[in-house]
């Protein structure tokens, strides 16, 4: 049986770049974005190419009561959902002093980063369990949260205070879900060059050359997608309720 995965974000960056890899492994896809718009029919027709079915699956992750119907959706076209990667995320909507932080950056933060990861993996995990699962398919959740989970940035601590939720969803997931041998994963990718980092990435890109990671560069999301496609296929067995740090080593510490 074919495995499928819904990964949400994937118009562009991290998410399309691991709608493709996980293509090439042989998946079935479901690319999500926020609106029906040529970016995620564009990113369909690219992931289309690798010779897998593949659909639009376009809505808004913060519109929980919309779960049920997009699930149902997925799985009469492409079968039983067997992944979630949860990819979406958004930053702040301005970097500064958090004693300026809004509401609204703050709540957009934690309601795309955090809130909609937790009750997407309920309604992904309910569906699981509610019907007979096969025995020798691997199921999995992988969460996409970032390097700030753990590392302060203090220009836009909303961003990492949302992203250190998700962490904790990640291995509360994990907790829950073991016994019914669904695993979770969080991966949390460093510097990587995306539409979301253009605006800053050449000032780290120096950085990292000058010894801010180990590796002196920065990622790219190709690099992040095989990675997630890794866990997604079960390469790493006997493994869950993890953080992988996709960063380098920009996190390990040093005297």
């Amino acid at each position: 049986m074919m495995q499928v995965a819904l990964v949400t974000g994937s118009s562009r960056g991290i998410g399309l770049a691991t709608a493709e890899a996980l293509a090439q492994a042989g998946f079935a896809i479901a690319l999500n974005g926020p609106a029906d718009d040529a970016e995620l029919h564009a990113a369909v027709k690219k992931v289309s190419d690798y010779g897998v079915p593949v659909m639009a699956a376009p809505f808004d992750v913060t519109d929980s009561a919309a779960y049920e119907l997009q699930l149902s959706r997925i799985e009469d076209t492409l079968g039983p959902l067997t992944t979630l990667v949860n990819n979406a995320g958004v930053g702040v909507l301005q970097r500064g002093d958090l004693l300026d932080v809004t509401e609204a950056s703050w709540d957009r933060c934690v309601n795309v980063n955090a809130k909609a990861v937790f009750f997407l993996s309920q309604a992904f995990a309910r569906r699981l369990l509610s019907r007979k699962r096969d025995d020798e398919q691997f199921y999995a959740i992988v969460n996409v949260t970032s390097s700030n989970a753990v590392a302060v940035a203090v220009q836009r601590s909303e961003y990492c205070a949302s992203k250190a939720a998700a962490a904790m969803i990640s291995r509360t997931l994990a907790v829950r879900l073991g016994a019914e041998n669904i695993a979770v994963y969080d991966v949390q990718p460093g510097l990587i060059a995306t539409e979301m980092t253009a605006p800053v990435i050449e000032s780290y890109r120096k950085r990292a050359e000058d010894g801010l990671t180990l590796f002196p560069r920065v990622g790219t999301p190709a690099e992040i997608g095989a990675i997630i496609t890794s866990l997604a296929a079960g390469k790493l067995p006997y493994v869950t309720g993890q953080a992988i740090s996709a960063d380098a080593g920009m996190l390990v510490p040093r005297f």
